[in-house]
């Protein structure tokens, strides 16, 4: 691999102060999952680690300030130093337990330790390999390399893995991206591992992983489960094993199978997205049956979950709070995800009744959630009910029209902006009251109907209002001069 020249200018110049820089971490792993598979990696890390062996701190600090003048260090108890935005150079370390909870270790670092020591401190074996950019020398002390040549996530010390509970969601989000298995000793070792002191952000952080970089989530979903993640952290999420649904109309199964396949299909439809929606859509399949596990019942001959988008609703607001999802990059995440669990079923609603629909139905729909993310997670919604492996039973003809209705009415991203506003009304010699917001509303609705089409229209439809509304001021005031005898002259 071409690595930038700066990791080679720096090991270089560490190499002649008598020391010796590795790579380290999800570049070489991912590099040699890669070179076994055959199969381009399309999901690299970005970012490059360096760790330094047989040179001290201040030495090392000295050596990249030289090279760097905007070198900068961070950590408390550890010094890491970064270059830029993608490269962390740091000593080999050993990291001691002194406290409960995800963050209570004591962390030293040693740049004479040896290979085998530090790479016992990390999580898994595929992620303890060194490499050094110089020579291309891979140094394996905990056989990484044969994890991975049998498609296998395996732990690496006993005592020292329990003691770090995101480990159990790494393994997770791990074995959706690469869709390796869990190694048996490991996953027994992940279900005893208490989960209470994670906190929302660092959930979050590895969901997200699972949810965006892997093809498959549902295979990190399937682990989750497995390993008692769900039990411990999203029962609503648990609640949907062995919930029934109707055969007819999902022969994949229980609401749990349904889900997974849904995100999968999911996945799919993303790529094209900013990062923003790309969360929104893939929370919003994750979520949008959270609904029926308390909304099923037998009736009439079938199983039906009368309800369920609006109680899903619900459930799902304290779900994203477990993950503290709001807003990012300025876009409503939280707010959209709630929107589209309770309009998921509306695409195939509107397709019923398309022949009697008016265009004001999509305007309107607009203002509440944005159409095109509605659509991505319905057409999941719709196809994840198709059997793996089968001929497809479920198309996806109702959100496809859908979607080109939304957008020939160009409402697929946004409601239509509304033609009169406020200053409008004071040219008109209106003062500012109660009265602008009614005339502003009915002449939007009128808009969103289809019968307000230009700034003329609008303007014509609000004097008429305001005549009327004149007159039954006036009309209001003779009336109460006539029953209200202490307002006679």
């Amino acid at each position: 691999m071409n690595y930038p020249e700066k990791i080679i200018r720096i090991a270089e110049l560490i190499r002649k102060a008598g020391g010796r820089a590795f790579l380290v971490g999800g570049q070489v792993r991912d590099e040699i999952i890669t070179s076994i598979s055959g199969q381009a990696n399309t999901e690299w890390d970005k970012d490059f680690d360096l760790e330094v062996y047989g040179i001290d701190s201040e030495k090392l600090y000295q050596i990249l300030k030289d090279f760097s003048p905007e070198v900068s260090a961070v950590g408390k108890s550890f010094q890491v130093y970064k270059i830029g935005e993608d490269l962390d150079v740091s000593l080999p370390r050993r990291e001691r337990k002194v406290a409960k909870g995800h963050r209570g270790f004591l962390v030293e670092g040693d740049p004479f330790m040896s290979y085998e020591e530090a790479c016992r401190r990390r999580d898994f074996t595929m992620n303890a390999l060194l490499k050094d950019p110089l020579t291309g020398e891979i140094i394996d002390s905990v056989g990484g390399i044969e994890s991975i040549k049998k498609k296998q996530i395996r732990h690496i010390d006993n005592k020292t893995f329990v003691e770090d509970s995101l480990r159990v969601l790494r393994a997770c989000q791990f074995a959706a991206r690469f869709e390796f298995e869990i190694a048996p000793e490991t996953a027994e070792l992940c279900r005893g591992i208490d989960l209470s002191d994670l906190p929302a952000e660092r959930i979050w952080g590895e969901m997200e992983k699972m949810l965006l970089r892997a093809q498959k989530p549902s295979v990190g979903l399937e682990w989750m489960r497995k390993l008692y993640v769900l039990k411990k952290l999203f029962p609503e999420l648990e609640a949907l094993i062995g919930c029934p649904q109707d055969p007819e109309w999902h022969p994949e199964g229980d609401v749990w199978t349904h889900n997974c396949l849904v995100v999968d299909e999911a996945r799919k439809l993303i790529d094209d997205l900013p990062y923003p929606k790309r969360v929104t859509v893939m929370l919003a399949a994750l979520c949008h049956d959270l609904g029926k596990p308390q909304t099923t019942e037998f009736f009439e001959g079938r199983w039906r979950s009368h309800g369920h988008d609006e109680l899903g609703a619900k459930i799902t607001e304290g779900f994203l709070n477990k993950l503290n999802v709001y807003t990012l990059e300025g876009f409503p995440v939280r707010e959209q995800v709630i929107q589209i669990v309770r309009y998921h079923l509306k695409p195939g609603e509107f397709y019923k009744v398309r022949d009697k629909l008016g265009d004001g139905a999509f305007r309107r729909l607009a203002r509440k959630v944005e159409i095109e993310l509605l659509y991505r997670v319905a057409r999941a919604d719709c196809l994840g009910r198709n059997l793996p492996g089968e001929p497809p039973k479920f198309t996806a003809e109702a959100q496809e029209w859908f979607i080109q209705k939304a957008r020939q009415l160009q409402v697929e991203q946004q409601a239509p902006k509304p033609i009169l506003m406020g200053r409008h009304l004071i040219e008109l010699g209106l003062k500012p009251s109660p009265i602008f917001g009614k005339i502003l509303s009915a002449v939007y609705e009128k808009q969103l109907d289809g019968e307000i089409k230009n700034l003329d229209e609008a303007i014509k439809l609000a004097e008429k209002m305001i005549t009327e509304l004149q007159k039954s001021d006036v009309g209001n005031q003779e009336r109460d001069l006539k029953v209200s005898p202490n307002k006679v002259s």
